[in-house]
Parts: C-alpha cells; sequence; structure tokens
C-alpha cells in the first residue's frame, strides 16, 4: 500500500481517537451521528460515500475528500462513478473546485493501485 495513504489513514484515525478521548458528549454524539449517516438505507453506502464525496469538494475539504475517496475505494466505486461524481462537483462547487478535483484524481490513482 503506498506509504502516504497509510500515513492519511493513520493520522485520521489516531487524532479522532484523541478526539473522542477528550471531548464532551456532544462531540461523540456527532461523531457518532456523522458514522450511522453513511449506513446503507434506501440509498446504499457506495452511493451516500459518492454523495459526501461530491460536498467535500465543494466545499474544499481536502482531508474529507481523502476520506470520501478511501471510503468510496472500499465500496468499489468504479473509475466511471467517480468521474460522474467529479463531474457534478465541477458544475454545483464552479471552477473553484478544481485544484481539489485535480487532488482527488491523484489520491484516487494511489488508492487503486
Amino acid at each position: 500500500m503506498n506509504q502516504e495513504i497509510e500515513k492519511r489513514r493513520e493520522y485520521r484515525k489516531k487524532m479522532n481517537n484523541l478526539i473522542l478521548d477528550k471531548s464532551n458528549k456532544n462531540i461523540k454524539r456527532f461523531f457518532a451521528l456523522d458514522n450511522r449517516s453513511y449506513e446503507s438505507g434506501v440509498l446504499t453506502k457506495k452511493f451516500k460515500e459518492l454523495l459526501g464525496l461530491v460536498g467535500s469538494i465543494v466545499l474544499r475539504c481536502d482531508d474529507c475528500i481523502f476520506y470520501h475517496l478511501d471510503q468510496c475505494n472500499k465500496e468499489k466505486v468504479s473509475d466511471e462513478e467517480l468521474n460522474e461524481a467529479l463531474n457534478i462537483a465541477l458544475i454545483v462547487g464552479g471552477s473553484i473546485t478544481i485544484p481539489h478535483i485535480r487532488r482527488a484524481y491523484e489520491l484516487w490513482e494511489k488508492l487503486i493501485q
């Protein structure tokens, strides 16, 4: 596995654990709600992760983009599905999202290796 990918995963896990160890119950509730929101329901987890990716690109949050790309890879999102989702992100977010879309493609290539 790519070292950059593993480093990002480890950092996220370490910091989430630190936050949860030190936080109040409202922060813990928010984290739990966030996790449960991406579970399959009427919409599949795969579709929800694509939605999360689009939102993350529009908001230009590179950490969130990585997380949702990682989850999309685990959910076996195809290149074609990713391309359509990134197109929606570009349409909704405009040209200011292009640098984040570039980084998304770069990370995707590392994830699917």
